[in-house]
């Protein structure tokens, strides 16, 4: 009997041997059914190609998915440019990287990258924590082959000791490349004409010529091309603009061919936005399409299919490069438009205190005061202040108009915001709400909340390139709400809830309008902090906390520390609550809230907490301009409106006489923007964007309150009293 079952069991291993090597084979042939071609070439711009000088680029934009490649990396010292090397070190690391130089990258010697342990060392100071070699380890550890062809492909295809398995210099020189599953290549001829150029004493060269950049970007394209005709078929291509060949930062080329992917724009779960990629998601989108987990050190996402492409290849690439005039024409505009914006601020402070605080001449102090309701100056005074008020918004409302695109950027771009800023100064005078002390201020602050919440509730597009958004090409945000933006929108929202407060309170209970403005400002914050929508991490505890101080007032109790201690914990409950529920989600789904809390685990949250703080500190000290924004502004809050003015009493004591519900909107925007200072990596910049909504409109409804106001004056010196001495004897 046990013979007979021992003889059955054999004849079933044997039955299953087929199965069994069936199964090894097809899973050893998995790997090369997934074959994947990365091309790198640093310094691709969209501008670069053409039909006739770059025929099998403009073949794949035809044939494939395409976006911008936002390649920000660890830069040099005092520039924004990335160098060929970090970004080849960037991809092999799925990781922010750097290296010391904008240079070009040696060949390896025996299958080893040259100064692979300083590389690697050099890491430890740029706060990200890359780990070079990731991309190679995770597909030699998976049992497939890599090579690289190139001295930068090697970069980003050594595995974390710094060797490659198989190296060419040229395509010709790989001998059979359906032998791999991951090859690398470089077309390195915009960088190597980039850095021949003597550099500055950044080390970073100068632009190249437009002679220089369209030859070699022919060269590169008959590099690629040459490379593409020994492909074995079903290859997936990608092809990528690594790293600036210029002074400044730009967008560069992203191209997905064959795989999953067909012809259209390209996505991911990290910008959000048609059409916009990061160097990151190159990384883990090799690894991806080679049917591979993504480690967790690798911080980008996936390319996607995204939206329609235009109907003709040379629209689409116009289109793409229109993006990265934008990015570059933003940058040229922003530093000036804010020196212009906070001088003219500080200029209108100035002005408005004359006009508030001037004192009569002697010859003139018998003489009446000036009826403030007639005056033609405080009317002047007023819509002024609240077209300043309403210019935060605008700069945002102005994405609507291709202002990058006209001959002359800045003025363009003033005049879009001027124009904006009137239309919203027009409705807030149009209806019968302008008689009222906070009508005009409730219009203005809540176009701005609303016009913010469906930003970012259908994509955030008003805040790329916005001049206070966000810039695909620094690459530190493409999705939700920026600090800026937050800054904007939480003043808008609790002075909005403050004028509707003073307009139920005069048709409701004082409880009942407390809870509506409780259940609309629980939804503001939700929509600040949910993932989908603002995915703000430091916004919710310090909107959570001006909230609360707003409701607190509103409700007519008083405000103390215990108080506040206990909403802050709620707010940080919150968004801690938040982003764990994100941390439950797919890694390739998470927002930043969910990778924080990864970080968390994984002890690398100091890193991250430690790099935001320095940049507070850094914006802080180093931006005057916004910091002296910010000091005018309150002194004209607390030292102008808050003091007797020439015809009274104080401007703000009579608005809160005529509507009490702004002092509890005021306190509450300036705690939110106080707190929002701290918990945040934009330092100063928050406060300051907040007070320039808050104090224009608050300066709007004072002058409106003087307008009601009955004028009081100082009584005259009364005559000495008679004296009650005794006559003398």
């Amino acid at each position: 009997m046990p013979y007979r079952t021992l003889a059955r069991l054999c004849l079933g291993l044997l039955a299953l041997l087929p199965v069994l090597v069936g199964a090894a084979s097809g899973t050893a042939g998995a790997a090369a059914e997934s074959r994947v071609a990365v091309v790198g070439v640093p310094g691709l711009q969209w501008s670069d190609l053409d039909q006739a000088r770059t025929p099998h680029l403009w073949k794949l934009v035809g044939q494939g998915a395409s976006a911008s490649l936002s390649t920000r990396v660890v830069p040099p010292p005092n520039r924004g440019t990335s160098c060929p090397m970090a970004g080849w070190l960037t991809v092999s690391a799925g990781q922010r990287a750097g290296a010391p130089g904008c240079v070009m990258p040696e060949a390896p010697t025996g299958g080893a990258v040259p100064g692979w342990a300083e590389l690697t060392a050099f890491q430890d100071g740029t706060g990200y924590d890359a780990v070079l070699g990731t991309l190679g380890q995770t597909v030699v550890d998976a049992g497939g082959r890599v090579a690289a062809i190139g001295p930068g492909a090697a970069l980003g295809a050594a595995d974390r000791s710094g060797k490659v398995a198989a190296y060419a210099d040229v395509p010709e020189g790989l001998a059979d490349p359906a032998s791999y599953d991951l090859i690398v290549m470089e077309a390195d001829q915009l960088a190597r004409a980039w850095t021949a150029l003597p550099p500055d004493s950044d080390g970073v060269p100068p632009d190249l010529t437009a002679a220089a950049r369209r030859s070699a970007a022919a060269e590169a394209d008959r590099r690629i091309g040459a490379f593409l005709d020994r492909l074995p078929p079903g290859t997936t291509v990608l092809v990528a603009g690594v790293s600036d060949t210029s002074a400044a930062a730009h967008l560069h080329v992203a191209l997905a061919y064959g795989g999953p992917y067909r012809h259209g724009f390209l996505t991911a779960t990290s910008t959000r936005q048609d059409a916009l990629v990061t160097i990151t998601d190159l990384t883990a989108t090799t690894i991806k399409n080679l049917g591979l987990a993504v480690p967790a050190g690798v911080v980008g996402r996936g390319w996607e299919n995204g939206g329609e492409a235009p109907p003709t290849v040379a629209e689409s690439v116009t289109r793409l490069a229109d993006e990265d005039l934008a990015s570059q024409v933003l940058r040229e505009v922003r530093g000036p438009f804010f020196a212009v914006f906070v001088a003219v601020q500080v200029l209108f402070y100035a002005v408005a205190a004359l006009v508030l605080r001037r004192r009569r001449s002697s010859r003139s102090a018998e003489a009446p005061v000036e009826d403030a309701a007639r005056s033609r100056v405080l009317v002047a005074v007023q819509v002024v202040a609240v077209v300043s008020g309403a210019v935060a918004v605008s700069t945002f409302l102005a994405q609507l108009v291709p202002w990058w695109s006209l001959p002359a950027a800045m003025p363009a771009l003033i005049v879009t915001i001027l124009a904006f800023a009137g239309l919203i100064t027009a409705l807030a005078f149009a209806g019968p709400w302008r008689a009222h002390v906070l009508g005009p201020l409730t219009v203005v602050a809540g176009v701005t909340s609303l016009a913010l919440l469906v930003d970012v509730m259908t994509g955030s597009r008003l805040q790329v390139n916005a001049v206070t958004g966000y810039e695909p090409v620094t690459g530190g945000r493409f999705y939700g709400f920026s600090n800026i933006a937050f800054a904007v929108y939480s003043t808008g929202t609790v002075l909005a809830l403050a004028g509707l407060a003073q307009w139920l309170l005069g048709h409701l209970r004082r409880s009942v309008v407390v809870l509506v403005c409780a259940l609309y400002g629980a939804f503001a914050v939700f929509a600040d902090g949910w993932p989908a929508w603002g995915a703000d991490f430091g916004g919710v505890p310090a909107f959570v906390i001006g909230l609360a101080v707003f409701l607190i007032l509103l409700s007519g109790r008083r405000v103390s520390l215990l108080k506040l201690l206990l909403v802050g914990a709620a707010g940080a409950a919150l968004i801690g609550a938040i982003a764990f529920a994100d941390w439950l989600r797919a890694a390739d789904q998470r927002t930043h809230l969910g990778t924080f809390v990864q970080q968390i685990i994984e002890g690398q949250a100091w890193t991250v907490v430690w790099r935001k703080f320095s940049s507070m500190v850094g914006i802080t000290v180093g931006n005057w301009q916004l910091t002296l924004l910010s000091l005018v502004a309150l002194a004209f809050l607390f030292f102008v409106l808050d003091r007797p003015s020439r015809w009274g009493a104080s401007a703000l004591g009579r608005a809160y006489g005529f509507a009490p519900a702004l002092r509890a909107g005021l306190f509450g925007a300036l705690t939110c923007a106080f707190v929002g200072f701290l918990v945040n990596d934009s330092g100063i910049a928050i406060p300051a964007m907040a007070l320039t909504v808050a104090v224009p409109l608050t300066l709007a409804a004072c002058v409106r309150a003087l307008q009601l106001a009955t004028p009081t004056t100082q009584d005259p010196p009364s005559a000495p009293a008679a004296t009650t001495a005794p006559p003398a004897a």
